[in-house]
């Protein structure tokens, strides 16, 4: 759907700069998410993955996020081949609700109620990120986090439209229960792509 460089603007890489791949297609649909464009993969022409590899190997930090809409509604193996043999570190995010592909150098779990991840990739996720709307969302929240490795950074994220209300919420949760860490949107706050 798109490439750009920028900054990550949340979870563990918060403000390290990286090539970015969002990759077109979702079978989930959050109504909040931010990037609803990238739901129709017919809507943007297919691009050689070799011309990914190249453009993210043109640029001087050695990373790319591969996100979506869902990546994994793909097969991210030939991606991830090509990626690392140009010394590009692999860093992918997901909801996990499709088959893991691709070799990854981080996985960022972010999972969603109407399409829960697949159980393969809960020992694979470095990070746990979940998207907090309401208060209910801390028992989904902990219902993941018992899934993952005792290695896997517990995130919670306010749902950014919410932010003003749900903020203090989660601060208040993860005063309670300190194995959480916050993630915030700060690319949206510095109002960068």
């Amino acid at each position: 759907m798109e490439e750009f460089y920028s900054l990550q603007g949340e979870g563990f890489h918060t403000g390290r700069p990286s090539y970015f791949a969002r990759i077109g297609g979702c079978d989930v649909g959050c109504h909040w998410c931010d990037s609803k464009e990238s739901w129709n993969a017919e809507k943007y022409p297919p691009v050689a993955t070799d011309t990914i590899i190249e453009h993210a190997a043109s640029y001087p930090a050695k990373s790319i996020v591969v996100t979506g809409g869902e990546p994994l509604l793909y097969n991210l193996d030939y991606l991830c081949k090509g990626l690392h043999l140009q010394g590009i570190a692999t860093f992918l995010e997901t909801s996990g609700s499709s088959r893991l592909s691709g070799e990854w150098d981080w996985i960022c779990l972010s999972p969603k109620k109407d399409a829960p991840p697949l159980p393969v990739i809960f020992e694979k996720a470095n990070e746990l990120k979940v998207i907090i709307e309401d208060v209910p969302d801390f028992g989904w929240a902990e219902e993941n986090a018992g899934r993952v490795s005792s290695s896997c950074i517990l995130y919670l994220q306010p749902e950014w439209s919410l932010r003003d209300t749900i903020i203090p919420v989660i601060v208040k949760y993860i005063q309670i229960h300190p194995k959480w860490k916050i993630s915030l949107q700060a690319h949206k706050y510095m109002r960068i792509p």
